[in-house]
């Protein structure tokens, strides 16, 4: 490891409002009073969400680099350039954890062929709470992102998913915009056998979080109505 070299943080941000100080790590706070550039999906969200950690950092003196699902590898070489120079670096998610669903992965790809330290910060994810809470498969399990909004290719991937399931004895894991949840549970619930487990984890970590974990017969005995909050399924045959 080349000593002159600067090391690249993956910074877990909070899933729920108000909730810093039961699921930040001091840790954080440690690494993010010693570093003032950082790579963001958004910086006044980013701005705001270090301000309200209240730990005396002057926010005009950080410089910030946008990270999105777009982000080409040139544009993560060029925002990282510092590390080659001995700046550390931290990639601060918009929420959960850096590269866990989120854009962080790219640059810590490109971190790794720099040749630079990479470090990723304990902090909460919606994804692996939900799956730890469900009962469910922590041997074999997939994440598969969204699943496809066309109404009958979204049918048909809960059916392959659902047999790629009891195949491998394996829990599938996904996630959906808030305001197409409901969408997503009903179509869940009519596709998906009797047999099935679904399990529902919705705003995670707040006041309000709900985990539901049954089969899918048991689902269909009553209504379940979602909020437009941030909700992980997992499901397994």
């Amino acid at each position: 490891m080349d000593t002159a070299t600067g090391t690249l943080y993956l910074i877990p941000s909070v899933i729920a409002e108000d909730t810093a100080e039961q699921v930040l790590s001091p840790q954080i706070r440690e690494v993010m009073r010693h570093t003032t550039y950082f790579l963001v999906e958004n910086v006044r969200t980013a701005r705001r969400f270090i301000s309200s950690l209240q730990m005396g950092i002057v926010i005009d003196s950080l410089h910030f680099e946008l990270l999105t699902k777009d982000s080409s590898v040139a544009e993560v070489q060029a925002a990282l350039a510092p590390l080659k120079k001995g700046e550390n670096i931290g990639v601060l998610s918009e929420a959960g954890c850096p590269g866990i669903a989120d854009p962080g992965a790219l640059a810590a790809q490109v971190a790794h062929d720099f040749k630079a330290k990479v470090v990723p910060l304990v902090g909460p994810s919606a994804i692996f709470l939900t799956l730890m809470a469900s009962g469910m498969s922590g041997q074999q399990f997939a994440f598969h992102g969204y699943l496809p909004i066309d109404a009958k290719e979204r049918t048909q991937a809960i059916k392959q998913l659902e047999q790629e399931s009891g195949r491998k004895k394996q829990a599938q894991l996904f996630i959906e915009t808030p305001y197409r949840n409901q969408k997503l549970l009903d179509d869940l619930i009519q596709t998906l056998q009797p047999g099935t487990r679904l399990c529902i984890g919705k705003n995670l970590t707040a006041a309000d979080e709900e985990v539901i974990s049954k089969p899918i017969a048991a689902w269909r005995k009553e209504k379940t109505v979602l909020d437009k909050v941030p909700v992980v399924f997992i499901f397994q045959a």
